[in-house]
């Protein structure tokens, strides 16, 4: 059998043991819940979880673009906020379409990455510090747009949540659907694979003759463009564009891709091992509301989830690494 076929069927069977891994993970905590937590496995709670997920993996698909390429956007939360402000004021204020209160917000968005992209770019600072400073500045541009009060909207965003196809609400088929069509790009497009390989080694990207510094740009602008849509998302189901939402978003999409199995060193990384990680922390945390547990313990509990998903993948890979060379 030729190498090129076995490495293949190598990689296919690595991604599948991961998905496996993942889907494994999930089903325990859903088990372990199903016992301990009194109505856990009602539909109830599942449409709770499921009404709840697609602004936050919107944005962990934008951030495992980000992370694969070994950047970081601790911007998202404060974007999301801005963008969430701009379609409330345009909607309320202003009294315009909602269509053109969403075109608004997605472009918001769009262009604060466009920002983060081109500061870390051309003047090669780390994206950690660039988009540290644009979370200072969304955030601050959202309470001056805003007033540091809420815009209440009411029923011209509510038709977005109410609408459902097949049983299932509109954001989480969205949601589901960026999922997909990420997987895709990144797995299966010449640009997905230039991510890879730029967040793998940059340098020898760069002398094989492909300039990284646009691919990299437009990771950037996807991740602001992907915060927006969470933004019309969230906005929707909160019916109001509040100041202070997406206050640690950018944590928790971190873990959700984290938990995935991205790298933060970049180079490695699936949007569906990402939605997977979404799904862990959500049940975790519905789970954990279900026996009691306070939002101290919950946060602990989750924050050594997050940790040992590191150490785990550490060990996972590295044990990888030496099989290929026995």
């Amino acid at each position: 059998m030729p190498v090129k076929t076995l490495r293949l069927r190598s990689g296919l069977g690595a991604v599948v043991m991961d998905y496996v891994g993942m889907a494994g993970a999930l089903a325990v905590l859903l088990v372990i819940f199903g016992i301990f937590a009194k109505n856990f496995f009602t539909l109830r709670t599942f449409r709770t979880i499921a009404n709840q997920i697609p602004d936050i993996t919107i944005v962990a698909v934008g951030m495992t673009f980000v992370l694969i390429i070994a950047g970081i956007d601790l911007s998202v939360g404060s974007v999301l906020a801005l963008a969430g402000a701009v379609l409330g004021t345009f909607v309320d204020r202003f009294k315009l379409p909602l269509p053109v209160g969403i075109a608004a917000c997605l472009m918001v968005g769009a262009l604060c990455g466009a920002i983060n992209g081109s500061v870390t770019i051309k003047w090669r600072l780390p994206s950690f510090i660039v988009t540290l400073g644009m979370l200072e500045v969304a955030r601050g541009a959202t309470y001056l747009v805003t007033n540091s009060r809420t815009i209440y909207i009411g029923g011209p965003v509510e038709v977005i949540t109410g609408t459902s196809v097949l049983g299932l609400s509109l954001p989480f088929i969205v949601a589901v659907a960026v999922v997909a069509v990420g997987q895709l790009v990144l797995s299966r497009t010449v640009f997905g694979r230039y991510l890879v390989a730029i967040g793998t080694n940059e340098e020898a990207v760069r002398l094989s003759g492909i300039d990284p510094r646009p691919l990299k740009f437009w990771v950037f602008v996807l991740c602001g463009f992907l915060t927006s849509l969470a933004a019309v998302i969230l906005t929707a189901r909160m019916s109001s564009a509040d100041p202070n939402a997406g206050d640690g978003l950018e944590l928790q999409a971190i873990a959700a891709v984290v938990i995935g199995g991205t790298s933060l060193l970049g180079g490695r990384g699936s949007v569906v091992s990402s939605f997977f990680g979404v799904l862990i922390i959500a049940v975790l945390g519905a789970g954990l509301a279900g026996v009691g547990a306070q939002e101290p313990t919950k946060r602990l509990i989750t924050g050594f989830v997050i940790v040992a998903a590191v150490v785990l993948d550490y060990y996972r890979h590295r044990i990888e690494g030496l099989r290929r060379y026995v």
